[in-house]
């Protein structure tokens, strides 16, 4: 009898081997009256396929999305809790007409393997080094990062050991300031943090519920109708798999280390301004309107998007999202002549 990981991984594997975007959905900048015509369709009319592989990393296996011409500029995108790399299903072939991008899935998320907890350590500091491993192996030397939630904590520990891969930054609700934590975080800062024993753990062990899963998807989007269940869905099944809520309590613990983290992420940015544009939720569960707006004070001249939409923006924004980054690359990082 298969078990419920792999019956996961045969789903995947069975999807389509191509994604195209079919279907108009909504999105709309808060507060901006030229987004309202704005819809979810990819801005490409063309079908863009997206592949689907894994790659040995520190021997794991770690699986991943890929789309768009090598030859061309590279985007790197990170996923957050607790989704995967499916969260960029529709993103990777909206740039992928001018953009060479890539979304794995970090060990004990999607489709990479998941190494016992007991014997494997899950914390943001091994999972940035498999990631910058990964990437190495795939030739993306520099390239544009897209952070996303836990992306952040990834993607900032590698390209603050090697900022010259870094070419601009895009940003989604992630956190680098502590103006940036809704209420959703109390039983994480002032229990888990503190001291993690079976009581503490069981005060957070509601955020990997089913209810609150679809939750995260759901709250702060002005039309929740048009967010596929799909999301919450197929997190929750990876959710079940043995260890898998271990994983992400040792995760969860294991955050306090990027708190402690965020003067240098931000003494980062003041130094080395990479051309930067912001796209922020503001309706998000985890991440306060304040803390996108923090970010402008050590990167002022970065693009900044208030969107009407929750922690994961892209599902109900896609078109705007993709348009703004297909521009502010051309208009601001591309070199001249190469658009």
């Amino acid at each position: 009898m298969l078990t419920l990981g792999q019956m996961c991984r045969n789903i995947f594997l069975e999807i389509a081997v191509f994604v195209v975007i079919a279907f108009p959905i909504l999105g709309q900048t808060k507060g901006s009256s030229s987004a309202g015509s704005q819809t979810n369709a990819a801005s490409s009319t063309s079908f863009v396929p997206v592949e689907y592989s894994t790659i040995k990393v520190d021997g794991l296996n770690i699986a991943f999305r890929e789309a768009g011409d090598p030859a061309n500029p590279k985007i790197v995108l990170l996923h957050g809790f607790p989704s995967s790399s499916h969260q960029y299903r529709n993103l990777l072939p909206a740039l992928a007409d001018k953009f060479h991008v890539i979304a794995p899935d970090y060990p004990g998320f999607g489709n990479s393997d998941m190494p016992d907890p007991a014997t494997y350590s899950y914390t943001f500091d091994k999972l940035s080094e498999v990631i910058e491993a990964f990437l190495k192996l795939k030739g993306f030397d520099h390239y544009g990062l897209f952070v996303q939630d836990y992306g952040g904590p990834v993607g900032f520990r590698i390209v603050g050991r090697h900022p010259e891969a870094l070419d601009w930054l895009i940003i989604q609700n992630t956190n680098a300031y502590e103006v940036g934590f809704t209420p959703a975080w109390g039983g994480l800062r002032n229990a888990l943090w503190i001291n993690r024993t079976p009581e503490t753990e069981a005060g957070v062990a509601g955020l990997l519920e089913l209810e609150t899963v679809k939750t995260v998807y759901l709250h702060g989007s002005p039309h929740p109708e048009l967010i596929s269940p799909d999301n919450w869905n197929s997190d929750f099944a990876f959710l079940g798999r043995p260890n898998a809520k271990t994983v992400q309590l040792d995760l969860f613990y294991d955050y306090r280390t990027n708190v402690a983290l965020y003067p240098k992420w931000q003494a980062f940015l003041r130094e080395h301004q990479p051309a930067t544009i912001i796209f922020w939720g503001e309706g998000d569960i985890f991440f306060t309107p304040e803390g996108g707006e923090a970010y402008l004070k050590d990167l002022p001249k970065a693009q900044m998007h208030h969107l009407d939409a929750g922690h994961f923006a892209v599902e109900d924004n896609l078109r705007y999202i993709s348009d703004h980054i297909h521009g502010f690359y051309r208009d601001n990082v591309a070199p001249k002549g190469r658009h």
